[in-house]
């Protein structure tokens, strides 16, 4: 089988999950009992010794019973595709996908479905980087312009971002590509922490993480809050002392907020210098948060993590309800979405500062924050990326990080490819691990 006739014949999915609510790791005032998880699809073809494509989205726990069934709902559209042409085109999947009228009635492009399609389109870019031989922030990067934006839906968004726009944005930002290349190469893309502010750590754990950012080089750390305002005014200033006024402490609500009580809230830890509250309030509420930000400036609001589409992105862009603009690599429908997400964000001037950490999305979401600022925003001022110490050595091609900074992947694809042996222990309810925890609580009763 020659490659330039390969087939797609396969989707297969795996229900993976991790048990990381038993030590409160993810642990925040909305998600109390995390067990972060992944809904994980692996595309295979005909061609012999070739590359198989990899994707998944991140969810907590039961979310994985319904995301798991939502990607194989989408298997028709895929299997029996041509690998060179899925491949030279990722947007005429996407466009299938989202096109498809009766999976778009549960929708249309949000929830579950759109979840879902991203696991599978970001799966066909895991595949076509792996063809060319290449990480996937290099192919993006070298692209050709004119084909970046034939690979952005336009639909619903064009009022404030054309396809001219957008190819000026990306003709514009190739200039000086080659020295932020070497740059990046050398130095890495700037991380921050969220590891020494989960909800449920001890003011004595928090504490000893905090420092040890700072000495692993990180200039930013992250601290939940919104579960008790007594507690986070005790853990704000527990944190602020043991980094020091050098360093930025962002806070993040986890939607947890009316907009009143973000007002409220946010200003009685004004005290304690927070660079930015992370949703205030429901990610869907545009003008609550452009409310937000007014009232709570300086203090920053960084939302995006939840959001649904780049339609809403748009709308809180127009209303200038955000300082920060958070992708998410495998909340919407995949790279081609989170393209025009980067696109927008460029064309409104608002740094984007990634949600990570989950399963895998520190080692997906590296790659767009890599191409944004070699062949887009041209700079890493006041970005980040999000940066979490769990989970990683489930990955065949885990994050690297260094001095507080992402090491830029070499390996050819999308980082999203998981190790035979964690789907073999961590596939639920079958695999080892669950197979024992099950007979343990069954001989316990």
């Amino acid at each position: 089988m020659t490659a330039t006739s390969a087939r797609i014949t396969a989707v297969d999915t795996y229900d993976v999950r991790f048990p990381t609510s038993r030590e409160l790791d993810g642990s925040d005032a909305m998600n109390p009992d995390p067990d972060y998880s992944a809904a994980y699809v692996v595309l295979r073809t005909d061609a012999g010794d070739g590359p198989e494509g990899h994707g998944f989205t991140f969810t907590i726990g039961r979310g994985n019973d319904v995301q798991a069934a939502a990607i194989n709902a989408l298997r028709p559209h895929v299997v029996g595709r041509d690998v060179a042409e899925l491949c030279a085109d990722p947007g005429s999947l996407s466009r299938d996908l989202i096109g498809d009228s009766q999976l778009r009635w549960l929708g249309p492009e949000k929830g579950v479905m759109h979840m879902a399609i991203g696991a599978v389109v970001n799966a066909v870019w895991d595949l076509a980087a792996k063809r060319e031989g290449k990480p996937l922030w290099q192919l993006l990067a070298h692209a050709e312009p004119e084909w970046l934006v034939s690979q952005v839906d336009f639909r619903y968004i064009a009022d404030a971002l054309t396809p001219e726009d957008a190819l000026r944005l990306l003709r514009e930002g190739r200039t000086g590509l080659a020295e932020r290349e070497s740059i990046l190469l050398e130095r890495g893309y700037p991380g921050y922490t969220t590891s020494p502010g989960w909800l449920g750590y001890s003011d004595d754990k928090l504490t000893r993480l905090a420092k040890q950012a700072v000495a692993d080089g990180f200039t930013q750390i992250k601290l939940k809050v919104g579960a008790d305002l007594d507690d986070d005014i005790r853990r704000m200033r527990t944190a602020r002392a043991a980094v020091g006024d050098g360093i930025r402490i962002a806070i993040d609500a986890n939607q947890r907020w009316n907009v009143d009580e973000a007002i409220e809230w946010t200003k009685a830890l004004a005290e304690f210098d927070p660079y930015w509250i992370e949703e205030p309030t429901s990610p869907d509420d545009v003008l609550g948060h452009a409310a937000v930000r007014r009232a709570v400036a300086p203090v920053k609001v960084a939302t995006g993590e939840h959001v649904q589409n780049r339609i809403v992105f748009k709308q809180l862009l127009q209303a200038g309800a955000l300082d920060i603009l958070q992708i998410d690599a495998a909340r919407v429908g995949g790279v081609n979405e989170n393209l025009a997400i980067l696109l927008l964000a460029a064309k409104f001037g608002v740094p984007v500062c990634p949600h990570a950490g989950g399963v895998g999305l520190c080692e997906l979401v590296q790659h767009l924050s890599m191409f944004d600022y070699l062949a887009l925003s041209g700079t890493t001022e006041n970005r980040v990326i999000e940066y979490v110490d769990h989970l990683h050595q489930h990955f065949t091609e885990p994050v690297v990080m260094r001095d507080g900074h992402y090491t830029a992947p070499l390996s050819p694809g999308f980082s999203a490819t998981m190790r035979e042996e964690s789907l073999a222990e961590y596939r639920y309810p079958d695999g080892t691990f669950w197979a024992a925890d099950h007979a343990g609580q069954e001989d316990a009763a």
